[in-house]
């Protein structure tokens, strides 16, 4: 072994030639070359063919050491979701006269989602894809109609809104429960993704945290949101979101600027909403009168307040029914109707079940004592 650590000749080791025949060397060359090719031929191939590709038997059929490519059960599940709730998602596109000073008078488009959520043509979308209620849309159903879409009711704060399109027997998305999702659920989105050229486009992931809060601008906070890592893009905004058996969890709304967090609001909110709908043909949201911090919320406030639970009082509407009720700023209420309430969110789903008129039963804190009170609700 030399220095280095290889095997080799020593620098003074000659190795001596021999004389031989040129033509015998020729000859057995020859015939290993002959004997090795024979051999390849016969062994390579059953090499290759055993390791990467069926191999058929006297029959002709294919055995053991074929290579299956087994879909996974999430897959499957995917491809059942989309099967079942891609015929009530629709596009949603919107035409605006916009004038400026310096171009003139043009046509705006805007591009968005949807979801049947009612045989007779109620569709539920997001507020900001509707826009104004100047704007003309069109809703473009999975059977290839299009249609002229009407605003019914669209709320900013929520992000939400109901479209109506004149048509009868239209297939309707089952709703699940957003109040009983957990973390690490299969999440599976479907929506037009930078438009109709990819209209329907099914995305998976799941359900990657509960009860967000985000800051859009300096005036709007949304809260209470399903944080998902399935695909959401401009285009699927309004589209449904979508649990391991086909029910929607909630409406895709806003997309992070970074990869892989996307936010719904949770379904159970619009449930009283769209029943309001169904039954009366429509909507008038009850007023309590007041304006509520939650304890995600408060964080983004430099405020010394600090709660556990419940929704601080803000601010009370003067001759509203929370005043008539003796509610007060710094009041924290816990309850109403018996039902808890820890986000602005749950508030309005427990209020949009009423009408006005309605009286609810509260109960609230005041310098740490429990209190209860009554008020009933107003019209806007």
């Amino acid at each position: 072994m030399d220095n280095n650590g290889f095997y080799g000749f020593h620098e003074d080791y000659k190795p001596r030639r021999k004389k031989g025949n040129g033509l015998a060397y020729f000859a057995v060359g020859l015939l290993g070359a002959i004997i090795g090719g024979f051999i390849m031929a016969l062994i390579a191939p059953m090499y290759i063919y055993n390791k990467y590709l069926p191999i058929p038997n006297s029959n002709g059929e294919n055995i053991a050491q074929q290579i299956v490519i087994k879909p996974t059960e999430d897959i499957n599940v995917a491809g059942a979701v989309a099967k079942k709730v891609m015929p009530t998602v629709v596009g949603i596109t919107t035409v605006t006269l916009q004038r400026d000073f310096f171009f003139g008078s043009r046509y705006i488009e805007g591009v968005g989602s949807g979801v049947i959520v009612d045989p007779r043509g109620y569709i539920l979308t997001n507020s900001h894809v509707v826009g104004d209620r100047r704007r003309k849309l069109t809703v473009y159903l999975a059977d290839g109609r299009e249609l002229e879409g009407n605003v019914l009711w669209q709320d900013a704060g929520l992000d939400l809104a109901v479209v109506k399109v004149e048509a009868d027997n239209l297939p309707s998305a089952e709703l699940g429960d957003s109040d009983s999702l957990m973390v690490g659920e299969v999440a599976i989105a479907i929506g037009n993704p930078l438009g109709l050229r990819y209209e329907r486009t099914v995305t998976q992931g799941i359900v990657s945290g509960l009860n967000r809060s985000i800051m859009i601008d300096q005036y709007t906070i949304m809260e209470d949101l399903i944080q998902t890592d399935a695909a959401i893009n401009p285009g699927n905004s309004g589209g449904p979101l979508i649990n391991s058996k086909g029910q929607i969890i909630g409406i895709n709304t806003v997309k992070a600027s970074a990869e892989g967090l996307g936010f719904a609001i949770p379904i159970n909110v619009t449930k009283p909403v769209i029943k309001h709908f169904v039954e009366d043909g429509v909507f008038n949201p009850p007023y309590l009168g007041i304006y509520t911090l939650d304890r995600e919320i408060i964080g983004y406030y430099d405020t010394d307040i600090e709660i556990k639970s419940g929704l601080y009082i803000n601010q009370v509407i003067k001759g509203s029914a929370a005043e008539s009720a003796g509610l007060r700023v710094g009041d924290i209420i816990t309850h109403v109707d018996n039902v808890e309430v820890n986000t602005m969110l749950k508030l309005r789903s427990v209020l949009y079940n009423k009408k006005p008129g309605d009286t609810v039963h509260i109960r609230y804190q005041r310098n740490g004592r429990e209190y209860e009170t009554e008020a009933i609700l107003q019209g806007r």
